[in-house]
């Protein structure tokens, strides 16, 4: 049996527990959604004080240069990349992770259309996140290409000298599952398509080593493990050998190789500042900073390795817990147990009764206890409903862990989830 005791004890010993002060975490709250939303660096308010007050309100325009303001979306790119094996120079952050993703898949289409013109079929999974879906569904259908769903254990077979571009979610947003990055860019590279890989439930929690793995192209997302606050600007990489073949389709002032000469005329800076679009949000871009800065304190510590290692444990620990204390209630797991097949979050199913599971409902009791976690609707068919837990390792500790599953087993233990209250769905679930 594992005890409180047990979990304080691996806290005490956890070099990395010292991270947790980088962050505000309300009193009685064990936060388990940071795979949605991360938490708020400390630093953040003040930083956003800083660059409305000072930045904004007195030094006005000169900020663009005097503050650095023109480069961030760069100097950010510089400083996330090493979390996800891109190099200096091959990120920048800007924009939304759906914007991001028309940009790349829409030159990877344009490759595919001059390279292999025959070649007119986009591969997805159908559990990916459904941005990217809707997104490449808009693309296909104006470029004349046909958008294949399959399911995760049917992209290999799917991989034929038809495909022109595969598009993933490296870690699964319901279920936790990771692809094989390295394995799977070989498999589709070895038919001829392009990869497209979206790390936004991978960038800050699970090491991502986009150059070893010789991938295309990658989005991904600002406000999660990166912990850049609501609505955070997103990041964008190319493959050096892809990055000047063509214009990305949003071709705004901001990539222009002269955005300052004021010409009529479009010409693509070099690189990956071609991606850039419009005049970036810079309080948003600051806040991320915050962010990522985390990230650099954990580096002494150990860096991504460490955190992985953390996330793992906890993520263990969580499964253990919920089989020791929480049997007899109908729960499963969805997420793989596999270190390598598995992202920084347990996902728990639970059986239908009467149409209905109750995970909805089982979350929002939870929440009301200060256990912050999330749900997601099943599709009646293959994905049931999910009961959702992110671990972030910057700011869990293990005593986290155990006190979550004790309220989990005291919500299903007492049936108090069963009560009206916790049925009324809100517009984000």
């Amino acid at each position: 049996m594992i005890t409180l005791q047990d979990c304080l004890a691996r806290d005490a010993a956890d070099p990395l527990r010292t991270l947790r002060e980088l962050f505000s975490i309300p009193p009685g709250v064990i936060y388990l959604d940071g795979n949605s939303l991360g938490a708020m660096p400390k630093a953040a308010p003040a930083r956003a004080a800083e660059v409305v007050t000072r930045e904004w309100g007195h030094d006005l325009i000169r900020s663009w240069n005097t503050a650095g303001w023109h480069s961030l979306p760069q100097r950010l790119g510089n400083q996330l990349a090493p979390l996800i094996g891109a190099a200096a120079d091959e990120v920048v952050v800007t924009d939304s992770t759906s914007i991001n993703l028309f940009k790349v898949l829409s030159a990877a289409l344009s490759m595919a259309a001059q390279d292999t013109p025959q070649r007119k079929l986009v591969v997805s999974e159908r559990s990916n996140f459904p941005t990217d879906l809707y997104i490449a569904e808009g693309l296909c259908r104006e470029r004349g290409y046909t958008l294949q769903l399959v399911e995760s254990d049917e992209i290999a077979a799917a991989l034929t000298p038809q495909v022109a571009v595969l598009v993933l979610t490296h870690v699964n947003y319901r279920t936790g599952a990771m692809h094989d990055m390295a394995g799977v860019t070989a498999a589709a590279h070895a038919v001829g398509a392009r990869v497209v890989w979206d790390l936004a439930h991978s960038a800050g929690a699970v090491p991502v080593d986009l150059q070893g793995a010789n991938a295309d192209f990658a989005v991904g997302c600002g406000y999660k493990y990166l912990n850049g606050g609501p609505g955070a600007p997103a990041f964008v990489w190319v493959h050096p050998r892809h990055t000047d073949r063509f214009w990305q389709p949003l071709s705004g002032w901001w990539g222009h190789a002269a955005p300052f000469a004021f010409t009529p005329g479009y010409e693509p800076a070099a690189g990956i500042t071609r991606y850039l679009c419009g005049t970036p949000p810079i309080v948003s871009l600051s806040l991320l900073e915050c962010g990522l800065d985390a990230f650099a304190a954990a580096q002494p510590l150990g860096g991504m390795a460490a955190l992985r290692a953390k996330s793992l444990a906890l993520t263990d620990l969580f499964m253990a817990l919920v089989e020791q204390r929480c049997a007899g209630h109908d729960l499963g797991l969805a997420t793989p147990r596999a270190h390598h097949q598995r992202g920084s979050q347990v996902s728990l199913t639970r059986e239908s009764a009467n149409g209905e599971s109750g995970a909805f409902a089982i979350v929002q009791a939870l929440i009301a206890r200060g256990v912050v976690g999330d749900f997601r609707a099943g599709d009646g068919h293959r994905h049931p409903d999910i009961l959702r837990f992110g671990f972030t390792p910057l700011y869990l500790g293990f005593a986290d862990v155990w006190t979550a599953v004790d309220q989990l087993h005291q919500v299903l233990h007492s049936g108090e989830w069963q009560a009206a209250q916790f049925r009324q769905q809100h517009a984000v679930t």
